[in-house]
C-alpha cells in the first residue's frame, strides 16, 4: 500500500507532458519540470484543462507510491503566466489554444516579444500584425482564448467555495460558460444535475456563498436527498410523517432547528410542481400521505397496472393434448411429476404471468425444464434471462438453452441508461422465462413486463424467502402476496434432497428454528457444519487443514461470504486475510497495489459494474490469468474468456474471496464458509442467514457465536420495505380494472 501522506505544501512547475488522462473525470498524472529539482517530477489530481506548456501552482501532499515512487497529490491548482519568452512560446504553441500550433506561437511571440500574453487578453485584434495571420484565424484564436480563460475563472471561484477539482471538472463540464452563474443562483441544483454531488456537498458549497439554512432551495433539495436515501435501503417511499422527522434531523445546524410546518408547505409545493408525488396512504399509514419521487411512483403505479392486465387475459389450451404430452414427458424423462409440479406446468399453459417459487430441494429446475420442453413443444419463441450473468449461466445450464442478463435481453444502451426493448419494441419471444426472480428491483421489473409482448407469457421463477432485491422494492414477495398473480409455491423436499444438511436447516431457517448443526470435526458426516470461533484465527486451520483433508480445494471451491462490508469479518478485511492465506505475495506473482488493495496474479476478483462493450457483468467472478504493473493492465479469466483490464477500467474489479450475501445472490459456490458475528448484528436477519445458506452445493460452515445465529433466525426481517406494488395490485382487483 502507499504510505501515509506528507504535510500539504506548495509546488509550482512547467508542464511537460501528460502520462494519462481521463476525459470524463479530468484525473490525469502530469509530470512537471520544477525549479527543485533537474528530474520531471509527477503530480495526480483533477484538471479541468490541462497542456503541455501550462505554468501551475499546485497545493497538495507529497505521497510515497510503491510502483511509481513520489508523487503529488494535487488539491487544487492554479494556473500562473509564464515569465520568459521561451515560456510564453511554449505555452501558447502546447495546443492549449486551438488553431496555434509550435509555428504560429513562434510567429506571435517573436512580433510582440514579453507583451504577448497582455495583448492576447487586452488588445487579441492586433494579432493581424502578425505576418502570416488572416481575419478567421485571429477570431478563431480569439474564441478559443476567451473560452481558455473562462475554464480557468470557473476554476478558481469553484475551488475558492470549496469544491473539489474532481467535482469542478464535472460542474464546468455540465454547465460550461454558466457554471457560476448557475452555482451562484442555487449550489442545490448540483444535487441534481452533477452525478457524485450529493446533498453534503451542495450545502458545504452553499455555506461558503452565504445562503442561508432557511433557504427553499436547500429544504427542496433536502427533501429529494432524503427520498433517495430512502430507496437505497430499499423503500419506494416515505410517509410524510417520517420525512418531516428526518427532514428535522438532516436539516438542523449549529443554531437552526427547521420548521416542520415550513418543511410540510415545502412538501406540499413540490407535490405541486410534481418534484415529490404525494399519495394518501393504506394501512398502516391510513390518513397520511405517502411521499414518492416521480419515477418511483409511475413505475409502481404502471407495473401493477401492466400485470394486472395480463393476468385477466389467460389463454385457451386443450386439457386432453397437454394431458397427454405431459405422459409422454414423464414416461421420457423416468419421473413422475409431483401435483404442485404438475399445477405449475399446467398453469404455464395457459396463465399469461405465472410465479414459480419454493425453496431449495423442491424441484423448481425440473419445473422449469418442464415448462420449457412445453412452450417449445407448443411451438413458441423463447427467450432466457436473469438478473446477473452466473445466474443466467446457471438457467441455461438447467434448461440448456441460452440465457442472457435481463439488461442484455432488453438491449440496455449504456450510453442513454435506457433500455431498446419496451411495449414499443417488445421481445420477440413467444415466453420469457426470468430465473432468481427475488433480485428483480421495482425498476428493472418495470422494464421486463413492458417489454413482453402483449400475446407473451412471462414465467419468473425465485425464492421469495431469500433477501430482496438491492435496488427498491420487493417484486416478487410483493406479488406472491397479493393474492393476484398465478403462484405455485412448491414445498415438497424430494428424497434425494432430504439427505442434505444445507436444505434441511435452510428449510428450519426460513420456518424460525435454529438448525441442530453438526461441529466440525476431522471426519463430519454432514454438509452443513457448525464451527464456534471469534476472529478471523479459527478460519486459517479451517482452510488451510480441514477443506484439503475433506477432498476440496479452498482456492477454486471455496467463497467466503460475509453479511457486510465493515468490520473484522467484513468482506474488506476478509479478502485480505483470505489473499494472505490463498494467494500470498511472491517474485513470480506480480501485484497492483491500491490505497484499500492489492490485486495479485491468480486472485479472484468480481466485476462490480455492467460493461456491454467486454461483456462482462455484474456479480461476474473470475482469476487474474496475467498481470503487468508498469502498463497498470491485467487479464482476467471468466469462464473460457480473456477479459483484459486497464487503468481506466480496472476500478470495475474488487477482490473476491469473500463477497458479501447479496453479491453472492443467484450463484451457487461448492463450499461457502459463513461467519455470523455480533459484530453483523445490524444486518443479521432470517433471509440473509438462509439465504446465504442456500448458496452453498456440496458443503456450508458456518463460522460464529450461537448467539448471533439466534439472532439471524429470530430476526424475520432486518427492515420492513416501504412498497405498494402489492396494494395496489389488489386494488385494482377490487375496482375491477
Amino acid at each position: 500500500m502507499a504510505s501515509p501522506p506528507g504535510p500539504a505544501e506548495q509546488l509550482q512547475g512547467i508542464v511537460e507532458r501528460l502520462t494519462y488522462q481521463a476525459e470524463d473525470t479530468g484525473f490525469a498524472v502530469v509530470r512537471l519540470k520544477t525549479p527543485r529539482t533537474r528530474e520531471l517530477v509527477t503530480a495526480v489530481g483533477n484538471f479541468a484543462h490541462i497542456q503541455p506548456g501550462q505554468t501551475l501552482t499546485l497545493q497538495g501532499t507529497w505521497q510515497d507510491h510503491p510502483k511509481f515512487g513520489a508523487q503529488f497529490q494535487v488539491s487544487t491548482y492554479q494556473e500562473t503566466k509564464p515569465a520568459s519568452l521561451t515560456g510564453i512560446e511554449k505555452y501558447l504553441g502546447s495546443g492549449l489554444i486551438k488553431g496555434v500550433g509550435p509555428a504560429t506561437a513562434k510567429r506571435i511571440v517573436t512580433h510582440f516579444g514579453l507583451d504577448t500574453l497582455r495583448v492576447l487578453d487586452e488588445e487579441i485584434q492586433r494579432l493581424r500584425e502578425v505576418p502570416g495571420l488572416g481575419s478567421t484565424k485571429v477570431r478563431q484564436i480569439q474564441t478559443a482564448w476567451q473560452a481558455q480563460k473562462a475554464i480557468q475563472g470557473v476554476m478558481l471561484f469553484l475551488q475558492d467555495h470549496g469544491v473539489s477539482p474532481t467535482y469542478a471538472v464535472k460542474i464546468w463540464q455540465y454547465y460550461g460558460d454558466q457554471a457560476i452563474t448557475r452555482v451562484r443562483e442555487n449550489p442545490y441544483q448540483l444535487a441534481t444535475d452533477i452525478y457524485g454531488i450529493g446533498f453534503a456537498t451542495a450545502d458545504a458549497i452553499a455555506r461558503t456563498l452565504g445562503i442561508p439554512p432557511e433557504s427553499e432551495f436547500r429544504y427542496r433539495c433536502g427533501v429529494l436527498h432524503l427520498l433517495r436515501a430512502a430507496a437505497e435501503e430499499g423503500h419506494c417511499f416515505l410517509s410524510l410523517s417520517e420525512l418531516i422527522r428526518q427532514g428535522g434531523e438532516k436539516l438542523a445546524q449549529s443554531e437552526f432547528t427547521p420548521d416542520p410546518q415550513v418543511l410540510t408547505d415545502v412538501v406540499s409545493a413540490m407535490g405541486l410542481t410534481g418534484e415529490v408525488v404525494l399519495q394518501g396512504g393504506p394501512s398502516p399509514w391510513q390518513g397520511e400521505f405517502l411521499c414518492y419521487l416521480p419515477s418511483f411512483y409511475h413505475s409502481e403505479k404502471n407495473l401493477a397496472e401492466q400485470l394486472y392486465r395480463r393476468c385477466q387475459a389467460a389463454l385457451s389450451v386443450d386439457p386432453l393434448r397437454l394431458k397427454n404430452w405431459l405422459e409422454r414427458f414423464e414416461a421420457a424423462q423416468g419421473i413422475t411429476l409431483s401435483d404442485q409440479q404438475r399445477q405449475a406446468v399446467e398453469l404455464a399453459a395457459q396463465e399469461r404471468v405465472l410465479v414459480l417459487t419454493g425453496g431449495p430441494g423442491v424441484g423448481k429446475t425440473f419445473v422449469v425444464r418442464t415448462i420449457v420442453a412445453l412452450w417449445q413443444a407448443m411451438g413458441k419463441t423463447l427467450a432466457l434471462g436473469a438478473p446477473t450473468g452466473r445466474a443466467a449461466q446457471g438457467l441455461s445450464e438447467v434448461t440448456r438453452q441460452p440465457a442472457q442478463t435481463l439488461h442484455r435481453l432488453l438491449e440496455f444502451d449504456p450510453k442513454t441508461q435506457e433500455f431498446q426493448r419496451h411495449q414499443h419494441r417488445p421481445l420477440e419471444a413467444d415466453g420469457v422465462v426470468v430465473d432468481e426472480a427475488s433480485m428483480l428491483d421495482l425498476f428493472l421489473a418495470y422494464a421486463l413486463v413492458k417489454a413482453v409482448a402483449p400475446v407473451g407469457q412471462l414465467l419468473l421463477v425465485g425464492d421469495g424467502d431469500q433477501l430482496p432485491s438491492v435496488g427498491p422494492g420487493k417484486v416478487l414477495r410483493d406479488l406472491i402476496n397479493s393474492g393476484q398473480v398465478p403462484v405455485v409455491r412448491l414445498t415438497q423436499i424430494f428424497r434425494q434432497a432430504q439427505t442434505s444438511a444445507i436444505i434441511t436447516a435452510a428449510h428450519q431457517v426460513n420456518r424460525g428454528v435454529c438448525p441442530p448443526l453438526e461441529m466440525v470435526s476431522p471426519q463430519p458426516h454432514s454438509d452443513c457444519l457448525w464451527l464456534e470461533s471469534q476472529g478471523v484465527a479459527a478460519l486459517e486451520r479451517l482452510i488451510i487443514q480441514q477443506l484439503p483433508a475433506w477432498g476440496f480445494l479452498p482456492a477454486q471451491d471455496l467463497q467466503v461470504i460475509a453479511p457486510m462490508n465493515r468490520g473484522e469479518l467484513g468482506t474488506y478485511n476478509l479478502n485480505r486475510f483470505l489473499q494472505a492465506l490463498l494467494n500470498p505475495p511472491s517474485p513470480l506473482k506480480p501485484e497492483l497495489k491500491f490505497p484499500e488493495w492489492t490485486l495479485r496474479q491468480g486472485d479472484r476478483v468480481m466485476q462490480q459494474v455492467n460493461d456491454y462493450q467486454r461483456e462482462v457483468f455484474n456479480g461476474d467472478l473470475g482469476f487474474i490469468s496475467t498481470l503487468n504493473p508498469a502498463a497498470s493492465e491485467l487479464t482476467v479469466q471468466f469462464g473460457e474468456r480473456l477479459v483484459p483490464y486497464d487503468l481506466t477500467n480496472l476500478p470495475q474489479l474488487h477482490p473476491a474471496f469473500c463477497c458479501t450475501v447479496h453479491k453472492a445472490q443467484g450463484s451457487e459456490y461448492p463450499v461457502v464458509i459463513f461467519p455470523l458475528s455480533l459484530q453483523h448484528r445490524i444486518m443479521l436477519s432470517r433471509n440473509l442467514l438462509y439465504t446465504g445458506l442456500t448458496r452453498a452445493r456440496r458443503l456450508a460452515i458456518l463460522v460464529g457465536s450461537a448467539q448471533a445465529l439466534a439472532i439471524a433466525v429470530g430476526q424475520v426481517e432486518a427492515q420492513k420495505r416501504h412498497t405498494l406494488l402489492a396494494h395496489r395490485l389488489e386494488r385494482l382487483h377490487l375496482e375491477g380494472v
